[in-house]
């Protein structure tokens, strides 16, 4: 399987760090930040990691080279970074059918295999966890059945019907590419991964929801320290 990796951000909120490299070579607990990602994806099964850069990628490109741990690489450049949707979509040439994508920020404190076994069963997957309310206003608000299946995603809420999130983990069809093509920008320019998603909720793809437990998604020297302790426990 495939893995998608989104690397195109500079991650301007962790200040100095980022200065002179991309967010993803932030060192945590001693090793890029990248570097635990492609280890989450890898264990979990992939056979290619689908790499898209975008800011200072040269650095990326040359400290990883075309291989991880045995997987081969390919790099992608996202010109212009206009959200999750868009990055996911210069992937497209490089993916064959059911891939795993995997958030180039987020740092798992457990495997994300259980999250591929899914499709087995289903169309799609997404790896989701519990958040308090002011947390959930933040992000992606899952919307689920009985069964646990998705029947919507609401982006940034003001009112959050529910404290189940997205974790930036996805098992996702190829058709993703063709939703993310029918997407319009948000206010802020951006085209969002979680409007697709609802697409293919619409037309009736089954998207199941695996729980995760432990994860840090990256974006302040208070998170590089939160993921650093995370991966020691590991």
């Amino acid at each position: 399987m495939d893995a998608v990796i989104p690397a195109a951000g500079r991650g301007s909120r962790l200040g100095e760090l980022t200065a002179d490299r991309p967010k993803g070579l932030v060192e945590v607990a001693g090793r890029p930040l990248l570097a635990h990602v492609f280890e989450t994806a890898v264990e979990a099964g992939a056979d290619e990691l689908v790499v898209i850069v975008g800011y200072e990628a040269a650095q990326i490109v040359d400290r990883f080279g075309d291989s991880f741990a045995g997987v081969p690489i390919t790099y992608v450049h996202q010109r212009e970074r206009l959200g999750l949707g868009h990055a996911v979509l210069q992937a497209e040439p490089h993916v064959g059918e059911t891939f795993l994508l995997v958030n180039g920020d987020n740092v798992f404190g457990g495997s994300v295999a259980p999250v591929v076994t899914a499709v087995e069963e289903v169309d799609a997957a997404l790896a989701v966890e519990e958040v308090s309310p002011a947390v959930a206003a933040t992000t992606g608000v899952i919307e689920t059945d009985e069964a646990g299946h998705v029947t919507g995603i609401v982006e940034k809420p003001a009112d959050p019907s529910s404290t189940l999130v997205t974790t930036g983990c996805y098992v996702l069809p190829a058709d993703v590419f063709h939703a993310c093509a029918l997407l319009r920008p948000s206010a802020e320019g951006e085209y969002q991964l979680s409007e697709a998603v609802g697409l293919l909720v619409r037309a009736e793809y089954e998207v199941a929801t695996v729980r995760v437990s432990e994860r840090v998604n990256v974006n302040t020297l208070e998170d590089v320290a939160r993921a650093s302790e995370l991966v020691k426990r590991k």
